[in-house]
C-alpha cells in the first residue's frame, strides 16, 4: 500500500520548485492534491497534469494565502471537495525586498510577512480546527528555509518571517501534540527552483554558490519532497515540533573560520 492512500494533502504554492515536486509526490504515494498558486496557472496546471497521471484527484484554486479570507475560502473549498484535509503542506512564500532595512518601506516588510508568516498561520490555524472537529490526526509541514538561522545583510523581512515560521511550528507542535497532529519544518538551502531563477539561468553565480556547499552541488526540488513525503506518512507519527534542514552541509561551514 501506498503511503498516502485516501489521505487529502493541501499544498500551497504547488505550480513550481519544491511545492509541485511535493504535490506530485504525494499523489505518487495516493493523495488526492489541493493544488493552490497565487499568479503562475500555467505551472498549477501542470501539476494538476502530473497529480491525475497518478492516478489521484486534483482541484486547482488561485488564492493569496496573505489574505485571511482568501485562505479561509481556499480550505472551504478544499473541504468541500474532498469532505477532509488530511496534511497541509505551507509552502507557499516569497523572497522578500532584497533592501537593507533603512531602506526597506513598510509596505515592502509587510508583504513579505504576511505571506511568508501570516499566511502559514492563516492556514494551520483552519486545518487545526477541522482535524480537531474529525477527532485528531493530521500533518503539517511548514516550508521555511536555512534563512531561520542564517542571516545577511538585505534579508531581514525574509529572515524575520522564517524564523518566526519556525518557532510558529514549534508552538503549534505543543499545542496540538495532544490531538495527534504532527507539525514540523523543512528548511532547505540551494534548492534549483523559480526562487532560485539567477541559479537556474547563470552557471557562474550557480557555481560560486554551490562552492560554499561541502557536498558541492545544490539540491533540486524531488529531494525535498522526500523527507516532506516521510512527515505526511504514519512514518513520522513520532516526530513534532522538528527542523529538517537540507542543504548539502551548508550550515555546518557557517562558522568556520570564525
Amino acid at each position: 500500500m501506498s503511503k498516502l492512500t485516501a489521505k487529502t494533502a493541501l499544498v500551497t504554492g504547488s505550480d513550481s520548485g519544491i511545492g509541485q515536486a511535493t504535490a506530485i509526490q504525494f499523489a505518487q504515494e495516493g493523495a488526492n492534491v489541493v493544488i493552490v498558486y497565487h499568479t503562475d496557472q500555467q505551472g498549477a496546471e501542470t501539476t494538476r497534469q502530473a497529480v491525475e497521471a497518478a492516478g489521484q484527484r486534483a482541484l486547482v484554486v488561485q488564492a493569496d494565502v496573505s489574505d485571511a479570507q482568501q485562505a479561509e475560502q481556499l480550505f472551504k473549498r478544499a473541504v468541500l471537495e474532498f469532505g477532509t484535509v488530511d496534511i497541509l503542506v505551507n509552502n507557499a512564500g516569497v523572497s522578500g525586498a532584497h533592501k537593507p532595512v533603512v531602506e526597506m518601506t513598510p509596505a515592502e516588510f509587510e508583504h513579505t510577512i504576511r505571506t511568508d508568516l501570516f499566511g502559514p498561520f492563516y492556514l494551520a490555524r483552519l486545518f487545526a480546527q477541522h482535524r480537531k472537529q474529525q477527532g485528531g490526526k493530521g500533518k503539517i509541514i511548514n516550508v521555511t528555509s536555512i534563512h531561520e538561522e542564517v542571516v545577511s545583510p538585505g534579508t531581514a523581512d525574509y529572515c524575520a518571517a522564517k524564523g518566526g515560521l519556525r518557532n510558529l511550528t514549534r508552538t503549534l507542535a505543543l499545542e496540538l501534540a495532544e490531538d495527534g497532529i504532527n507539525v514540523n519544518n523543512l528548511a532547505p538551502g540551494m534548492i534549483l527552483t523559480p526562487m532560485n531563477q539567477k541559479a537556474l539561468d547563470d552557471p557562474a553565480y550557480r557555481k560560486q554558490g554551490e562552492e560554499k556547499i561541502p557536498m558541492k552541488r545544490a539540491g533540486q526540488p524531488a529531494e525535498i519532497a522526500k523527507l516532506a513525503l516521510f512527515l505526511a506518512s504514519a512514518d513520522s507519527d513520532y516526530v513534532t515540533g522538528s527542523t529538517y534542514v537540507m542543504d548539502g552541509g551548508f550550515m555546518r561551514m557557517v562558522a568556520q573560520g570564525a
